[in-house]
């Protein structure tokens, strides 16, 4: 175990608290046996200072019995029984003390939890039973250890699982410099370590997030730059009239649209991008995403009422742009209908029904056979999907009669 790590000195902490316990519970223990020693030997010293009173005057009598009798003390006169108790090996004796210019002779004696005192006169020996119940403490102690001592064990056992997250944590985090952003260390717990895992899992997937829109910007820049590059290059081998040229700029007009849209969209996908939303009329939109795709007037067919939207206009009219480039693209007739119905935008166009669900779609690079290519028709409802969502649109799809219907509403 590493002797800089928080669990190591954690672990050291409790084996010398735990030790500081032990220590203070046995001295304790000691403490009140000790006491409880003392009480017994002062009750029979005042038994034995009774008995000494009464047998000066009269011995052994009745009246000494009754009197011993209660205070609980009870005499032993038997040789027998006398012999039985003074031979026992477990017996246990104080020093002896005498009276009377040594006449008597007093001691202590202590079988089990039994205590007697035996007495040695001249008259005779007796052995007095002490027949007071201990009152013991030591039972609480140990009782109030145990309780005390798994306590501690306890206490130990849910600090260490407390802090487990670190260790995860340290794992993950060296994974970072790889780039090993797919780590799971969420915790259901309200402790600051919990929590602070809590916090790393979101980082985590955030910077995964992000990745991944990086790489989706790198694909589509190299999917989308195609077209109008080759049709520049395709210009550049024509003749230099006026007709050319302005088709020339159309495709640099093309390029810059390009790049000022995937900015737009990277930025949307890797954070969190506040909106500038306004109100547009929806047919400034559809012209701005017709631009945007460079496409003929006629595969879009205007069906639609002129309605006002609330939206980020950029945005939008790439989303409008994807949607439209997809209908386009697998449609026979390479036509888009735009409608509007209840406030909805519907794009329709004639087509195969969609083989999976639209969530499915919703994947980047995700195609019809759900495999990953660089069709960008996975990639259009990728960045459609985010782009609705951010302008708090939602997208439903319909396929009837042989016409694809996608709903924005």
């Amino acid at each position: 175990m590493n002797k800089n790590s928080i669990i190591f000195t954690i672990t050291i902490t409790f084996i010398i608290a735990l030790v500081l316990v032990l220590v203070s519970f046995g001295i304790l223990y000691k403490v009140s046996e000790k006491r409880e020693d003392f009480l017994i030997v002062k009750r029979n010293m005042e038994a034995t200072n009774m008995f000494f009173r009464e047998f000066k005057h009269g011995g052994l009598t009745k009246k000494l019995e009754e009197d011993l009798k209660l205070i609980n003390y009870s005499i032993i006169s038997d040789q027998t029984e006398q012999n039985k108790i003074l031979n026992d090996p477990n017996l246990k004796h104080s020093e002896v003390e005498t009276r009377g210019r040594g006449r008597a002779k007093i001691q202590q004696l202590r079988l089990a939890d039994i205590s007697y005192v035996y007495i040695h006169t001249i008259r005779g020996n007796v052995i007095l039973l002490n027949n007071n119940q201990a009152v013991s403490h030591k039972g609480t102690i140990l009782i109030v250890f145990i309780v005390i001592f798994l306590t501690f064990i306890f206490l130990f056992i849910n600090t260490l699982n407390k802090l487990r997250p670190l260790n995860i944590l340290k794992d993950k985090v060296q994974n970072f410099g790889d780039e090993e952003f797919d780590v799971s260390c969420s915790s259901d717990k309200k402790d600051e370590i919990s929590l602070l895992a809590n916090e790393f899992d979101k980082s985590a997937k955030k910077l995964k997030k992000l990745k991944e829109s990086r790489n989706i910007f790198i694909r589509n820049i190299m999917h989308e730059l195609k077209t109008p590059i080759t049709k520049g290059k395709f210009l550049t081998e024509l003749p230099q009239t006026s007709e050319n040229n302005e088709k020339m700029q159309k495709v640099f007009y093309r390029l810059e649209t390009l790049i000022n849209e995937f900015a737009s969209i990277e930025e949307l996908m890797s954070t969190k991008k506040v909106l500038d939303k306004k109100d547009y009329y929806l047919a400034d939109v559809i012209d701005n995403a017709v631009d945007i795709l460079m496409c003929d007037e006629e595969s879009v067919v205007h069906e639609y009422e002129n309605i006002k939207i609330n939206i980020d206009f950029k945005l939008f009219s790439i989303a409008m742009k994807n949607l439209l480039d997809n209908g386009i693209k697998y449609s026979p007739d390479k036509r888009v209908v735009v409608k509007t119905e209840d406030g909805k935008i519907i794009f329709e166009n004639i087509g195969q029904e969609l083989q999976h669900s639209l969530q499915d779609y919703y994947e980047p690079f995700f195609n019809g056979d759900n495999v990953k290519s660089n069709q960008s028709f996975g990639l259009g409802f990728y960045i459609i999907s985010n782009i609705l969502n951010a302008n708090g649109f939602k997208l439903i799809y319909k396929h009837e009669n042989g016409i694809n219907n996608f709903i924005i509403y």
